[in-house]
């Protein structure tokens, strides 16, 4: 028994560096911790400064990029927003141009003139007021002409009213060129007197 004493005598001896090592291992872990602490304390306002501005770097680089993706899908949608525009207008207008044709069609059909057979129709319209008005123009001076012309001559007696109708057709003929008018009259004057 007693080699079994001294066996754990000496196994004692040779545990006992191992707690203490263990203990000193802690104890250093424990000044490390507060030198950090205090190192913190000290230089923390430091490093809490480099890091916002490290930060706010960080965050205007991030706002530079999402400013350009969001201008570059802005400017791609703008463009496919242009190149729909523009084919739903182009549909627009074939459903258009082909409503107003069958339209037109169905007008025709009907016998309704069409827009351009009325722009015809005014143009010669306006044609003919042209015309009228130059011969009425010249008209005039031919017709005062004639109306001195058969002042002078001796008038002729009343014609009588039963058999008005024939003459009025032939003097209102005769009214429209005054030459014709002047000499049907002075032949008219003379064939009464003729009788």
């Amino acid at each position: 028994m007693v080699k079994k004493v001294q066996k754990s005598a000496a196994g004692k001896k040779t545990a006992s560096p191992l707690p203490s090592s263990v203990k000193d291992s802690a104890q250093q872990i424990w000044l490390a911790g507060l030198g950090a602490f205090t190192k913190a304390q000290t230089e923390g306002g430091k490093v809490f400064e480099t890091l916002v501005k490290e930060g706010l770097a960080i965050q205007r680089k991030t706002q530079a990029a999402a400013e350009e993706k969001i201008t570059e899908a802005t400017s791609k949608m703008a463009h496919v927003a242009t190149g729909l525009t523009s084919k739903a207008t182009g549909q627009w207008d074939k459903l258009e141009s082909i409503f107003e044709e069958r339209v037109a069609r169905a007008l025709n059909k009907l016998g309704v003139p069409s827009a351009k057979d009325v722009e015809a129709l005014v143009a010669r319209i306006d044609e003919l007021n042209r015309s009228v008005q130059r011969l009425s123009a010249k008209a005039a001076p031919a017709r005062k002409a004639g109306a001195t012309a058969a002042k002078p001559t001796a008038q002729a007696p009343a014609k009588p009213r039963a058999s008005a109708k024939a003459p009025a057709k032939k003097a209102a003929t005769a009214a429209k060129t005054p030459r014709r008018a002047a000499a049907k009259k002075v032949a008219a004057e003379a064939a009464p007197a003729a009788e």
